[in-house]
């Protein structure tokens, strides 16, 4: 069910960020999908980073992207989840628990000592499920476009 992305994929996984470009998404102002699916292959192509799908029946039904980041003064090695989705019909069936679970696993394999990601303030369904896989802690996070 969860695999890594293989090369050439990035196209397919760049149609899936649909998913989270959704209400209460939205689409970045510069969004160019021909930019991301080469981005996409890039972090397929970079041991610091997985692409990480979620298949049933040969469909994509979710995905994720895990990057090692910092190494942090305090903390040491951090891994980020900068996109988790799921496709819509199959939310809450434990797809994207398994995908989060893949990303854990990814980043502990490559020594990182946290795994962090940020959630829109308005993804209160997204909120819930991330809650429910017990955070060790959360904070509020602020972004200034530069």
């Amino acid at each position: 069910m969860i695999r890594h992305a293989r090369p050439g994929e990035g196209p397919a996984i760049t149609a899936a960020y649909d998913w989270l470009f959704a209400a209460p998404g939205t689409r970045p102002a510069d969004w160019s999908p021909a930019i991301a699916a080469d981005r996409v292959e890039a972090a397929i192509a970079d041991e610091g980073a997985a692409v990480l799908v979620a298949e049933v029946n040969a469909r994509l039904v979710g995905f994720a992207t895990v990057y090692l980041d910092i190494v942090s003064v305090r903390f040491g090695q951090r891994a980020w989840v900068e996109d988790l989705a799921v496709a819509p019909d199959r939310r809450s069936s434990g797809i994207g628990k398994a995908l989060l679970d893949a990303a854990k696993a990814w980043a502990r394999d490559r020594g990182a000592a946290r795994l962090e990601l940020e959630s829109g303030s308005a993804r209160v369904d997204a909120h819930r499920f991330y809650e429910r896989e017990r955070p060790a802690e959360w904070s509020r996070s602020y972004r200034w476009i530069l």
